[in-house]
């Protein structure tokens, strides 16, 4: 009995179009099914790997001032805190880091950043920008401020332990034009320090 060679052709005719699509899709630059899983779990660690990477940055704005704050250089548990001070209206200045607490004759508050908890200082806060100083009317002494605009501050670092810290900031920004905002005191950012560095946990 002769039999025919039909299935046998049929069957051949469909692997060579499987082989035809897996060829199409390979270079369209996908990938085949199986394969699917293994590329979900490439790309989902991907944006970790680029966020553990990257600075901790958090901001917040309050009395007419936003204070961007960064972690950068981290390493061997040691880094540098470094906060932006932006005031919101063109005109307005910061006052000096080494102002006193209650200003001079009361005027001006200090720009100041600190550290609590699983963090510790290493050093004393430093600011980018030049002082100079000015007279106020009703003051005896001039008054140490910063140029209109914003100043970059920076303070170095180190982890002590993991577990919660905390960066408290003061400072209050003025306008000879306008006057001055209220002056923000020990305003708290909260971290989570942990091995790989400390990360913002609200601002």
């Amino acid at each position: 009995m002769t039999l025919s060679t039909h299935p046998r052709h049929s069957r051949k005719a469909r692997a060579a179009a499987a082989l035809l699509c897996l060829a199409a899709l390979s270079a369209c630059g996908e990938q085949p099914a199986g394969d699917s899983g293994a590329s979900a779990a490439t790309a989902a660690k991907a944006p970790g790997a680029a966020a553990a990477s990257g600075p901790a940055t958090t901001r917040f704005t309050e009395n007419g001032v936003t204070v961007t704050l960064t972690v950068s250089d981290w390493k061997a548990s040691k880094g540098t805190l470094t906060a932006v001070f932006t005031p919101e209206e063109k005109g307005f200045h910061l006052y000096s880091t080494d102002l006193p607490a209650t200003g001079v004759e009361g005027v001006g508050r200090p720009t100041a950043m600190a550290v609590t908890g699983a963090l510790t200082a290493e050093g004393r806060l430093a600011a980018s920008a030049p002082v100079q100083k000015i007279r106020v009317p009703g003051v005896g002494a001039p008054v140490p401020v910063y140029p209109d605009g914003p100043v970059t501050t920076t303070l170095p670092v180190r982890a002590d332990r993991n577990g919660e810290a905390t960066v408290l900031f003061g400072y209050a920004s003025c306008s000879s034009q306008e006057g001055c905002t209220i002056p923000v005191s020990d305003r708290p950012v909260h971290l989570q320090v942990t091995g790989e560095g400390p990360a913002f946990t609200s601002s």
